[in-house]
């Protein structure tokens, strides 16, 4: 099995000019390059989400039962190892280097996913090929993966979808949130933004769970649920589309508040440990994406780098959940974490 340093080692030979392959991915070193990670504005979207988690801190409490945690997630009729997944990331040998393009990247990642336990997003691009072969990866998964659909005009949504169903997952996204991103608004017609009754029309045509990613607000996890969304995604985008947004922890308590119980609640950006996983569930999530984190794995070590990731992550949350007296998911309580 290869160690972390040995992925990341690797993974800088070949990331390209953009990312780094830094040991902490904490937004600051790409904060203000697109193409590559980082956002197309300054950047303190992101940097703030990854610093916010970190001003959480977890209450070890080891007067409790000795037992092994448990840490496994069930959703929509599956259960995983882990309660974290794989995020969706398209372009990736522009953003990443060309040792990958979108197909032989999720190719990778969708089976190594799968036989860690867990389950990837796949991204979307301009290309339809791109969406093509990574549903093809998710059929050959036995339907273990999430496709994620951009917010394209309704035409390409249609011919997106009908890929979708085809590759029998167990679930579908949409990433509402990359309506900011310069290129859909270039598309004839314009694509973007979504109303309420646009996005039940895509929900009711998936065919399965939908997730709707982007989700910042109350009022937006409302209109989610109204659409018919089994689950959302509380996500900036990485922090990639808008500056001076808040973090995503800072807006998951009142969120998973206002829907938590009526639908499965799922939150990214800046989540790089398994103690971070920790103190989103204690926050109200039922689980989390990771998007860059298994970029680097993929472009460092492949289907054993994804393990590597994988295993490691997993490995802290159930040390995490050990000293603080969770022996499931469902035992860890805001009470569990504090705020500096």
């Amino acid at each position: 099995m290869m160690t972390q340093n040995e992925v990341l080692e690797q993974a800088r030979a070949c990331l390209g000019v953009y990312c780094k392959g830094c040991a902490v991915c904490n937004g600051r070193a790409c904060r203000n390059q697109i193409p590559g990670p980082g956002a197309k504005g300054v950047g303190d979207t992101a940097v703030r989400n990854y610093d916010k988690w970190k001003e959480i801190r977890v209450q070890m409490d080891t007067l409790c039962e000795n037992r092994k945690p448990d840490t496994s997630l069930n959703v929509f009729g599956r259960t995983f190892a882990y309660p974290f997944f794989a995020g969706p990331v398209g372009a990736v040998n522009l953003h990443y280097g060309e040792k990958y393009n979108d197909a032989s990247y999720n190719d990778v990642l969708v089976s190594a996913c799968a036989k860690a336990g867990i389950a990837a997003f796949t991204g979307d691009g301009t290309n339809p090929e791109v969406m093509k072969a990574a549903t093809e990866a998710i059929g050959r998964a036995d339907g273990i993966g999430v496709p994620t659909v951009k917010p394209w005009n309704a035409q390409t949504v249609a011919e997106k979808m009908e890929l979708v169903r085809g590759c029998k997952a167990f679930a579908a996204a949409m990433d509402v949130d990359a309506a900011g991103l310069p290129f859909l608004k270039n598309m004839t017609p314009p694509a973007g933004s979504k109303t309420v009754e646009e996005l039940a029309q895509i929900i009711g045509a998936a065919g399965v769970p939908f997730i709707v990613k982007g989700i910042m607000t109350v009022k937006g996890a409302l209109k989610a649920r109204e659409a018919g969304a089994s689950a959302i995604v509380v996500s900036n985008h990485g922090g990639r589309v808008l500056d001076q947004c808040p973090s995503t922890a800072e807006v998951l308590p009142e969120i998973a508040a206002a829907v938590g119980g009526s639908m499965t609640i799922l939150v990214d950006g800046g989540i790089r440990t398994g103690a971070d996983v920790f103190k989103a569930l204690a926050l109200g999530a039922d689980g989390v994406l990771i998007a860059r984190p298994f970029v680097t794995a993929v472009y460092g070590g492949a289907e054993e780098g994804v393990a590597e990731l994988v295993g490691r992550l997993g490995a802290e949350l159930a040390d995490t959940m050990s000293m603080c007296g969770a022996g499931s998911l469902a035992e860890i309580t805001a009470d569990m974490v504090r705020y500096n």
